[in-house]
């Protein structure tokens, strides 16, 4: 089954995208857009467009939100009334507003897939950590502690991610809500925020640059996060604390390996009793050299449309939990 696919937004995430939909046996990319002109030059042979109304009024099937996010809500909101199926890179809009807009409009295509781009999920650390954490062989989970942060750079500062109308949200909105998403992945959905949202470095933006946030769900289970975008050397982490034991994501795979090697290192607790020097039981580690996350991520969406079945991933309604996060630690900030 072919399915004709469009991307609007040919910048990096665009591009990612489309050479995993190039790989992919049943999508065939037909229309791209992007508002510079000359992005056409780098793709021969496809239909190539600057307004993305030209390009959802062609013969498609798909399409891909690769934009910045002040207009995804309004594109996926068009490309669902055209009955298409429809996978938007995250955030999901600049608000939670925004989600409901699109929500409604999928409630109008119940037979359309939408999709929301949380790779991370798709990671085998992530993957394999889960799997841990389900088996129950250590136990229900008691608190976890997730930092993700980068070193902000020489264009940070006007970059459009920094910028007030196109992004919406600073480094919690951008690359935070991914752990956001993780942190509610294992513990289940929090119903107590704290949180403080910051401009630490970073003056002359209009966001934080930092955030921090404490999150607790009803069973008592607390997670604690930082995102920061004056991480001076790259960091992904996320632990996982058990009743009986733990599991650690250390690092996760990216294209210049700047965040480190991917891997996951875990241990049954032990004391004094079985063990010597108690606070340093045995573990075992796992390394992960290939990140298959966006091949893995198309695949979910690929079989949503082809099974009618629903997504394993970023469905609506993980969006709408996680856009709720990202505004309740906003406003626990009173930012």
């Amino acid at each position: 089954m072919e399915i004709k696919t469009g991307i609007i937004g040919m910048g990096k995430m665009g591009r990612i995208r489309k050479q995993c939909l190039d790989a992919h046996p049943d999508f065939r990319v037909t229309a791209l857009c992007d508002n510079r002109e000359d992005a056409a030059t780098d793709f021969p042979g496809v239909a190539c467009f600057t307004d993305w109304r030209e390009l959802l009024a062609q013969d498609l099937d798909a399409v891909f939100v690769c934009t910045y996010n002040n207009v995804i809500a309004d594109i996926v909101c068009a490309a669902l009334a055209r009955r298409l199926h429809v996978f938007s890179e995250k955030p999901p809009g600049h608000s939670i507003g925004d989600v409901r807009k699109m929500m409604a409009a999928e409630a109008d295509a119940p037979d359309r897939v939408l999709k929301f781009g949380f790779n991370h999920r798709f990671h085998y650390g992530v993957m394999e950590a889960k799997s841990i954490v389900d088996s129950g062989q250590y136990g229900e989970v008691l608190w976890a502690r997730g930092i993700y942060g980068k070193a902000g750079g020489i264009t940070f500062e006007n970059s459009w991610r920094s910028d007030k109308d196109l992004a919406g949200g600073g480094i919690l909105l951008d690359q935070g809500i991914h752990m956001v998403d993780l942190l509610r992945y294992f513990l289940g959905d929090f119903t107590e925020i704290k949180g403080f949202v910051e401009k630490c470095y970073w003056t002359g933006i209009p966001f934080e640059d930092n955030a921090f946030a404490l999150m607790k769900t009803d069973l008592g289970k607390v997670a604690m996060l930082h995102s920061s975008a004056t991480q001076w050397k790259h960091k992904f982490s996320l632990d996982i604390f058990m009743q009986n034991g733990y599991v650690c994501i250390n690092g996760i795979l990216s294209s210049t390996r700047s965040y480190g090697e991917e891997s996951i290192s875990f241990a049954k607790k032990q004391f004094e009793d079985e063990a010597t020097a108690m606070g340093k039981p045995r573990e075992e580690i796992i390394y992960f050299d290939r990140d298959d996350s966006w091949k893995l991520e198309l695949e979910d969406f690929h079989q949503a449309i082809r099974t009618g079945n629903r997504l394993a991933a970023g469905d609506s309604s993980d969006a709408l939990k996680v856009m709720q996060l990202i505004e309740d630690i906003y406003n626990a900030s009173g930012k």
